[in-house]
């Protein structure tokens, strides 16, 4: 295995539990890690939830004071008390891609639904499995890399940490192709009172392997409508050996009254290559964590990015791209449409020390408003010490054009018509990248058939 690992910056079991109510930080916190806490597990998943745990008992839930927080305003998340609770999914309903029929993973509130599941269709070098499910060798393997990402002591991904009982796990041997697309299902569905779940994937691609994977957050479609508070805390961890190819689709499209928080992890071992194409679209809060660390040189990182929100919704995308090593190449497009008062946040970081030489990295948001009340809050961010690079970024605001809209009017379309048009044209430049013709056409209907985005 050609991937480098770095000592986990969680704190290990061994530090002492402080279990005392007057030492917990955030009683709300405390209230939350309680209840993701209650299942146990045994050995080093047990030790490597115990130090997440102990980290999180003297954190606090970010506040607007703090500067990576202070677009997005978590006071309406501690005003539900949330509980983990299982649910009946027999009568379950949920979009099944044709390209992944025997290749994708399901888990309801973060738990592995084999019924709903189905791995028939990889070859052999792949392991697609829920954790508990793998062998003594293979959850071996698999402790080397689950919670080993940078990042790990950020609050909401050490709760995920400390609640973990099983995980989606991805694993492609040295130098195999997968050509099928596996598809990881995470589906909330609302209880009897608020819930909260919190699904783990891990993803390791070891050297010159390559694998296309979409992972993707619905809210379930029960046969009577549920419009209930829930709350998806995720986190992803994505290694990329050297040489290695991964291709990776992020959909969140979770109910209009949950609250989504999301962290994807990449670490880039030399010449390798990982494309991600992350598309937000559902809850009432939803944040996404996007954290790329290059462990090698001559790396390849594409982001593509697209938020569509309306209503009142408030959708947070935050990026950091760390590149260490030389002849890095990064691209990240980032596309906001924001309608009726929502709320779309946008802060990406690329950072470019002395020893990333001769790094090329472009970073551009742009961001369409539809109404006069909705709302972009921008921050596309380079920090380069190094001296000999190739670096550009960018934003752009800006609302549909009249005469535009004039000019499809005056080949005898409607208003509301063109609009659509518009605005299906801006979001098709991100959409049409993802390499899965059915999800293409279902984001596209879905943004197609959002009216609240043709009216101001």
């Amino acid at each position: 295995m050609s991937i480098q690992i770095s000592p986990s910056p969680i704190p290990n079991s061994n530090v002492v539990s402080l279990t005392s109510t007057f030492l917990d930080k955030d009683a709300y916190l405390t209230e939350l890690l309680n209840q993701v806490t209650a299942s146990k597990t045994e050995g080093w998943l047990q030790d490597l939830r115990q130090g997440a745990a102990n980290w999180v008992r003297h954190s606090t839930i970010p506040t607007t004071r703090e500067e990576e927080w202070r677009f997005t305003d978590l006071s309406s998340l501690r005003k539900v008390q949330f509980n983990v609770e299982t649910v009946n999914y027999a009568s379950l309903q949920f979009d099944i891609l044709p390209e992944t029929a025997n290749s994708r993973l399901v888990f309801v509130n973060g738990v592995f639904a084999p019924e709903l599941s189905a791995v028939t269709d990889l070859p052999s070098g792949v392991v697609v499995s829920n954790l508990a499910g793998l062998s003594a060798v293979e959850q071996e393997g698999v402790r080397q890399y689950l919670a080993q990402a940078e990042g790990a002591q950020e609050v909401f991904t050490a709760l995920n940490t400390a609640g973990i009982t099983d995980a989606a796990v991805v694993w492609v041997k040295k130098n195999v192709v997968v050509e099928t697309l596996i598809h990881l299902v995470f589906i909330s569905v609302a209880g009897e009172t608020a819930t909260i779940s919190q699904p783990r994937c891990l993803v390791v691609a070891e050297g010159g392997s390559q694998v296309s994977l979409v992972e993707e957050y619905v809210a379930g479609k029960m046969p009577t409508p549920q419009e209930e508070v829930y709350f998806t805390n995720a986190v992803t961890e994505v290694w990329v050996g050297d040489n290695a190819e991964v291709s990776h689709t992020r959909v969140e499209r979770e109910g209009a009254e949950a609250f989504h928080i999301g962290k994807t992890a990449i670490a880039q071992s030399r010449d390798s290559r990982y494309t991600c194409h992350a598309i937000s679209l559902g809850a009432k809060l939803s944040r996404h964590n996007l954290e790329v660390l290059q462990t090698g040189e001559q790396t390849q990182t594409t982001l593509n990015g697209l938020t569509v929100i309306s209503g009142k919704q408030l959708s947070d995308t935050h990026s950091a791209i760390a590149l260490n090593y030389p002849h890095g190449t990064t691209d990240q497009l980032h596309k906001c449409i924001v309608g009726d008062r929502a709320h779309a946040v946008f802060n990406g970081k690329v950072f470019v020390p002395k020893l990333a030489q001769l790094t090329n990295a472009a970073q551009l948001n742009r961001n369409l408003l539809l109404s006069s009340k909705a709302r972009v809050d921008t921050k596309p961010q380079l920090e380069i010490t190094a001296d000999n690079v190739k670096c550009a970024h960018g934003a752009t605001v800006s609302q549909l054009e009249d005469d535009e809209i004039f000019y499809l009017q005056s080949r005898g379309i409607d208003e509301n018509d063109a609009r659509k048009l518009l605005i299906n044209a801006f979001a098709a430049e991100v959409i049409n990248k993802i390499p899965v013709p059915s999800l293409r056409e279902i984001l596209l209907n879905t943004v197609n058939n959002l009216k609240s985005l043709t009216n101001d």
